[in-house]
């Protein structure tokens, strides 16, 4: 009883301490000049969060994200992974954001502010225009921030990937940088109201550039890009369906722990 209080008292002061800070975050935005600016200013705050509330952030390899123009594609597990990836990448970075949150007040105005983009999942004519500006921003030599899953759900595992963010790649010719994000899916779950205290890491893969085989279709980057991750993160592959054979004599898909999901 005493630890779920506990749990429940630091999940209030930390969910509190975000509101106070996003609302720092939601008025640098709106008065700082220039776009890297607001994005630093941002991510400075985003940080601080991270800070206060007593979370270890641990970063890895990120000598693997190009100075250049790059897609980073990472893991969606948690409400935080935007947050996550905002404090820590470099400021160049446009987050592509599920359409959505453009109904969500003063958040929707932040994201707009820091050059977020937002991609339509579900009206088709609208879907086709974003990913056409998509490919659009990276011919110009945008970076983008892209979370392929689309969304998350409370089964734990890796989904399949849009491949709006590959074709974009593709067209730009531009390296893509899988990152993944471990322990946000306890940090805040789907299904849950109040954060709680977990370790964090971020690590960004190797780069898949231009001129590998994988870039010979999107479908084929998106599966390249979903194993590199796979190969790290301790979670099942929801794409793939569990195979007799794999019950049998262990699975072939990197990251798949058999002896939970063929019991």
């Amino acid at each position: 009883m005493l630890q779920r209080s506990t749990g429940i008292l630091y999940g209030v002061l930390a969910l509190a301490a975000f509101a106070v800070l996003a609302s720092f975050a939601l008025l640098f935005a709106t008065v700082v000049p220039g776009l890297s600016r607001r994005r630093r200013w941002v991510s400075a705050v985003a940080r601080s969060w991270f800070a206060v509330a007593g979370i270890p952030v641990e970063r890895s390899n990120f000598g693997n994200i190009p100075h250049g123009h790059c897609i980073v594609v990472a893991n969606h597990a948690s409400y935080f992974d935007g947050v996550i990836l905002q404090a820590y990448l470099p400021p160049r970075f446009s987050f592509v954001i599920k359409g959505e949150m453009q109904n969500v007040p003063f958040v929707h105005f932040l994201l707009r502010r820091i050059g977020s983009k937002f991609v339509e999942r579900f009206v088709a004519s609208r879907s086709s225009r974003d990913a056409r500006n998509l490919l659009k921003a990276a011919a110009a030599g945008e970076s983008l921030a892209v979370f392929p899953e689309g969304t998350f759900g409370p089964e734990p595992g890796l989904g399949k990937f849009r491949a709006g963010a590959f074709a974009a790649a593709i067209k730009g010719n531009i390296a893509v940088v899988p990152v993944a994000i471990g322990g946000s899916r306890h940090l805040l779950p789907s299904g849950h109201l109040l954060p709680r205290r977990k370790r964090l890491t971020i690590c960004a893969l190797p780069a898949i550039e231009p001129g590998s085989p994988a870039f010979d279709s999107s479908k084929a980057l998106a599966e390249r890009s979903r194993q590199v991750l796979l190969a790290v993160l301790d979670e099942p592959d929801l794409a793939e369906p569990v195979r007799q054979a794999d019950c049998a004599g262990g699975s072939t898909v990197p990251g798949l722990q058999n002896d939970k999901q063929c019991e």
